[in-house]
Formats: structure tokens, C-alpha cells, sequence
């Protein structure tokens, strides 16, 4: 992890330069957002679906613009302002200029009671509205009389933007690394994933691989959508495994949210790290979904992805919120969800069946693999050693020999690089 782009002041500088822009499904914001990520990691290809392009059951939106909103109250006070915060604006508002009194106002303003101070994320993709969020207790300021609400935005014919990399390995077969790029100013949801995303298809690109790596971005739901619906019969065909990255960035928690059947290789191997990471980790049921794994799982698509995160979505007081904001995410944590996700691939890439070469325990001393001074206990070394060659039978893989060994897989896999140059075990 030398090079300065894999850690976290590095990643959290990057969450930073984002951060200020407003993005949504569609638009420049996220144009933009690309242009970064690949100027400091690495540039991903670009596609441009057009508005009015069906994508099974939906089609893409027209592409929304803002340039400036505001409110104000009746002494001409400029009380709410897009400019300070672009969370303030219902994402997707239409075009607004019109004077109403507070008490029809209300119906377009938005806060949650039990975070005063927070200003909410709020959309209207797909049904033409608009409204002004603000913090509760600013909401509760607000004195009787004629507001001025004014929202200059549009709605154009224009495109969804999704970017991707592939990085080839040895095999045709795939592993999908995706993560969503489409809310406001929001920190550890919206900007650890894409940042986290990005940097590994930079590392990836620095290693031999096994696999052939395949990084897709997209606006979350729509994007992912779009995205199958061009791409299913390559996904079905070539991917062995997928891990989405989303709000992987904070330092509270490690979690991760299972396949429908919590059964497949991701599964597998996201359980394996995590448990040997943090022995507090929570790992969530499927029934618990709440992102772009409802596309990836959901029936007739079938893919083997699980969501990778630090403290899941929903699952912290800040979640959806001006609170989700550069505080909340930090160095340590992002460079730990690197890790994380960083160890899954490195587990997979190692993950293979072996069987062992000789009938009956070999003379390890031989190969210098065992004391030649027999003790009352075995060292640690040589315990590791003798149950490796125990349970490789030819049909385990070595995750599943790990977790039968009670060992991370990168232990075990450093034994059994040691026992295949000996001769003692054998690739299946």
C-alpha cells in the first residue's frame, strides 16, 4: 500500500474535492464527478444513454440542471439558499418562481423533527414537483406571512452518464467491483463508494491479476439498471463473483449485506475477510437490501454480489442528511475500507482447490518444515503446515479449508505456496 494513491489522506482528500458538487441521476454533476475521479485515479470509459431510452420496465429520465434557488421570507431575508448547501433543493424541481403565504409553503418544505439541525436529502426523479430542505429548527423559525421561493432549473432531452473500466486477467472470468455516483453533498453514502471504487481499479491495474476485473459506476437504481440492460449476458456469462461498495468510508462498524441466499463464492469470501478482520462485524440478510443489489440479486439477472460497506446504509443517525458530511468519513476509515475490499479480491485471486501430493504425513523435517527436536506441543508454524496437508483433499477450496482451519486465508495461502514448492501439495 506504498503508493500514496491507496491511502486515506490521499482518499480522503479526494471525498473532499467532491463533495461541493451537486450531482443527481443525470447532469453535469456527475460528468464532472468522472472527470475528477479519473484525473486522480484513473479514467474510466463513459457512456452517454440518451433521455427516453427504455431499460426494461423504466426508461432514462430528462436530464436536470440547476443554477441557483432560494427563499425569502417577508422581510426579505434570504432564509434558505442553494448556494449554501445544494442539499437545500428538492433534487429534480422544476422551475420555480412564484410569492405564497407560510402556510402554503409548508407543503414544499422539508425536515425531519428529530435532527434539528440537519437538512435532509429529498428527491423527485420521476414525478414533476419541487420543495425547498431545510434544518427543523430553522423550519420552526420561520415567521407568518408572504415567502418568495425561486428555483431556476431544467429539464432537457439530454443523457444518463455511466462510467466503466475493465481491467483483463488471465481468465475470461469476471469479478463486477460497482458503486454509485448520483446524491448531493453527501460524504460516507454518496462518495466513499465511487473513491474506494476507483482506487482499486487504479491498484488492480498495478498487479497480475487471475481474474479479469470489471469497475461500473452508475446512479444508483436507474444507473444500475441501465446498466444490466446492456451488459446481462456478459454479466451472466463471465461473473464468478461481485462486491458493491457503498458507505464503506466511516469508522464505527465493518458490515456487509448477503446475497439473497447467502450462498454464493462473494458471500463466501466477504464473510471470511470481515470475520478476520473484525470479529464484531455484522453481516445483514438480504431482506435488509436497500441498494443496487436489489438490481444485481433480483430475479432473471441472478448475479453473485454482496454489498461491501463500513456501517450500512440506514444504519447510522447521519444517513441522508447534511450530517453525512467530511466529518463523518475519515482517513482511517476509508483507507480501511479499502483494505477490506482490497483483501476480498486478494482472497479471491489465491482462492484455489489443492490436494496433497504424498499417501500418509510426509517427513516434513525433510523440507524443513518441521523441528527435528520433537516437542510436547507443536509450534504454531508447523500446526498451520500439518493441517493445511490434513483437509487438502482435492475438493475444498481454500476458503473452505481456512474456515476449517481456523485460520485468514492469507495465512494459509502463504502455506500453501511453501508445500507446492516442495512438492507436497498439488493444484486441482
Amino acid at each position: 500500500m506504498k503508493n500514496l494513491r491507496f491511502n486515506g489522506a490521499y482518499l480522503h482528500a479526494v471525498v473532499s474535492e467532491l463533495f461541493p458538487i451537486c450531482r443527481s441521476i443525470t447532469g453535469q454533476g456527475v460528468r464532472r464527478s468522472f472527470q475528477i475521479l479519473g484525473d486522480r485515479f484513473l479514467e474510466a470509459r463513459l457512456h452517454e444513454v440518451p433521455t427516453g431510452t427504455k431499460c426494461f420496465d423504466w426508461e432514462i429520465p430528462d436530464e436536470w440542471s440547476i443554477a441557483e434557488a432560494y427563499l425569502v421570507d417577508p422581510d426579505g431575508e434570504v432564509v434558505v439558499d442553494f448556494n449554501d448547501n445544494n442539499l437545500h433543493v428538492v433534487n429534480y424541481s422544476v422551475p420555480v418562481d412564484k410569492v405564497l403565504p407560510l402556510e402554503e409553503l409548508q407543503n414544499y418544505l422539508y425536515s425531519v423533527e428529530d435532527k434539528p439541525d440537519a437538512i435532509p436529502y429529498v428527491t423527485s426523479y420521476y414525478k414533476r414537483s419541487w420543495g425547498f430542505c431545510l434544518q427543523h429548527a430553522k423550519r420552526e423559525s420561520l415567521r407568518p406571512g408572504n415567502y418568495h421561493a425561486v428555483i431556476k432549473s431544467k429539464h432537457e432531452a439530454g443523457a444518463l452518464t455511466y462510467g466503466e473500466m475493465v481491467i483483463p486477467g488471465e481468465s475470461k472470468q469476471e469479478v463486477l467491483i460497482s458503486s454509485y455516483i448520483c446524491h448531493p453533498s453527501m460524504a460516507n453514502n454518496e462518495l466513499s463508494g465511487p473513491v474506494v471504487a476507483f482506487a482499486l481499479a487504479k491498484w488492480l491495474t498495478e498487479r497480475q491479476n487471475r481474474y479479469t476485473y470489471r469497475i461500473a459506476v452508475f446512479p444508483e437504481t436507474i444507473g444500475a439498471i441501465c446498466y444490466i440492460s446492456r451488459n446481462l449476458k456478459n454479466l451472466k456469462d463471465n461473473v464468478i463473483a461481485g462486491f458493491q461498495l457503498s458507505c464503506i468510508g466511516d469508522d464505527r462498524s465493518y458490515s456487509f449485506l448477503s446475497s439473497p441466499n447467502a450462498d454464493t463464492l462473494a458471500d463466501r469470501v466477504a464473510r471470511h475477510v470481515y470475520k478476520n478482520t473484525d470479529p464484531n462485524f455484522v453481516e445483514y440478510d438480504f431482506l435488509e437490501r436497500g441498494s443496487d443489489e436489489r438490481q444485481f440479486c433480483a430475479p432473471k439477472v441472478g448475479l453473485p454480489v454482496v454489498t461491501l460497506m463500513r456501517t450500512k446504509f440506514g444504519a447510522f443517525p447521519e444517513y441522508h442528511t447534511s450530517l453525512d458530511d467530511l466529518s463523518l468519513v475519515s482517513a482511517t476509515g476509508l483507507q480501511k475500507g479499502f483494505e477490506v475490499a482490497s483483501r476480498c479480491i486478494e482472497a479471491l485471486e489465491v482462492n484455489k482447490v489443492y490436494v496433497a501430493t504424498h499417501y500418509c504425513e510426509p517427513r516434513l523435517s525433510k523440507y524443513g518444515l518441521r523441528n527435528t527436536t520433537s516437542h510436547i506441543t507443536l509450534d504454531d508454524e508447523f500446526k498451520l503446515v500439518s493441517d493445511v496437508l490434513a483437509f487438502a483433499d482435492g475438493k475444498r477450496d481454500l476458503i473452505d479449508l481456512s474456515e476449517r482451519v481456523g485460520r485468514p486465508i492469507w495465512d494459509v495461502c502463504r502455506i500453501t505456496s511453501l508445500l507446492d514448492e516442495n512438492g507436497l501439495l498439488q493444484e486441482c
